[in-house]
């Protein structure tokens, strides 16, 4: 079964994607899996993983302790690998390693959203600081802990590349340099569509978010909305909704898929190693959609993520953290003998270690960790 997955690669994808048949392999060798590609036996073991399943109580933009309607780091995480395998399919790349890297990218986020990780990294700043990118690298690399001949997942070469791209730490991993692969360019650009069009979702569903001020102010909402009332007519305010919803992701992502593919012919890359030798990403929005898109985010960053009851619940996250952090540094037995043991016995510092043990921590175990202490 694996050699044919590989031969429908051959047949199917462009010259210049990712084939599993010619990874770079992984950091400790293992025999070929019988029935999957490299890149699909990556995509189930991030699936199987314990910080996966984690972010199903990860906030994305309202905390995951406030109810089980809004989004999680989880189910962004989905969404994400939905528009990636997409526009994979559209543009003949490897669906599979776009699918992992997309499940994989927020795997290292800390409890609490952007708020929990900036705090981190404030705290970390004397100890070599915290990116969630770097984190999801470290994560399948030596967190998670499943096999009993290595630390982490041992992901394949082109997987740990792409989400070391989006890190300016791994910039100093030796063995895997920048290696940009239009895969994980595809997902940098699925995690934009997804969190602005479903962060938008949210914060309508909310409450929060007005659509009479939407239509005011930003563009592609009103264009969204006209194209919807000269579709349907008697809609129901939710039922408009989400119909401009699904319209917005739809839109984004067939603007990608044609301003790439001009691109691609436009560079007449032949092969991945073109691919590598690339400045700049040839997979992105056209200029007009863009400018709408950052319209859009501008839209958010004021009236979503900077709205009181978002900032309050922000804040008071990043104080579970900042205790929880101080308290582990004060009394290290205060973290678990066997996470203890095992990551002082490989050289990691306090720092690191209790830096490790927060983020991977879900929000309501947090909270739980900070009212027993």
């Amino acid at each position: 079964m694996r050699v044919l997955g590989e031969e429908r690669e051959q047949a199917v994808l462009a010259p210049y994607a990712c084939f599993s048949n010619s990874s770079k392999g992984r950091l400790f060798t293992e025999a070929l899996d019988e029935t999957r590609t490299c890149f699909q036996r990556d995509r189930d073991r991030l699936v199987h993983s314990r910080f996966f399943r984690r972010l199903a109580h990860k906030t994305q933009v309202f905390i995951a302790v406030e109810s089980d309607y809004y989004r999680s780091r989880l189910t962004h995480s989905l969404e994400v690998a939905q528009i990636s395998r997409q526009l994979c399919r559209m543009l003949h790349l490897n669906e599979d390693l776009g699918e992992g890297l997309a499940l994989a990218h927020d795997l290292g986020h800390t409890p609490f959203g952007h708020a929990g990780e900036d705090t981190l990294d404030e705290l970390m700043q004397d100890y070599g600081g915290f990116e969630h990118n770097w984190q999801s690298l470290r994560v399948v690399d030596f967190l998670e802990k499943k096999y009993p001949l290595f630390d982490g997942l041992n992901l394949s070469f082109e997987l740990r590349a792409g989400l070391a791209m989006k890190s300016p730490i791994t910039a100093a991993i030796s063995d895997l340099g920048d290696y940009r692969s239009l895969e994980a360019e595809v997902v940098n650009i699925s995690d934009q569509i997804s969190y602005n069009n479903h962060d938008l979702d949210d914060g309508l569903s909310s409450g929060i978010l007005d659509s009479g001020l939407l239509r005011e102010s930003v563009t592609l909402w009103r264009e969204a909305d006209d194209a919807i009332r000269l579709t349907y007519s008697g809609l129901s305010d939710s039922d408009r909704k989400y119909l401009i919803n699904s319209y917005l992701i739809s839109s984004q992502i067939q603007d990608v898929m044609d301003t790439t593919q001009l691109n691609i012919k436009t560079l007449a890359l032949r092969s991945l190693e073109d691919v590598y030798q690339l400045k700049k990403s040839p997979v992105v929005f056209s200029l007009d959609m863009s400018e709408k898109a950052s319209e859009l985010r501008a839209f958010l960053r004021e009236f979503l993520y900077a709205h009181p009851s978002i900032k309050v619940k922000n804040q008071e996250g990043q104080q579970v953290i900042q205790d929880l952090f101080g308290a582990y540094m004060a009394d290290l037995n205060l973290v678990p003998i066997e996470y203890r043991d095992r990551f002082l016995e490989r050289g990691v510092s306090e720092a690191r270690l209790v830096s490790d043990y927060i983020a991977g921590m879900t929000d309501v175990f947090a909270i739980e960790q900070m009212q027993a202490l």
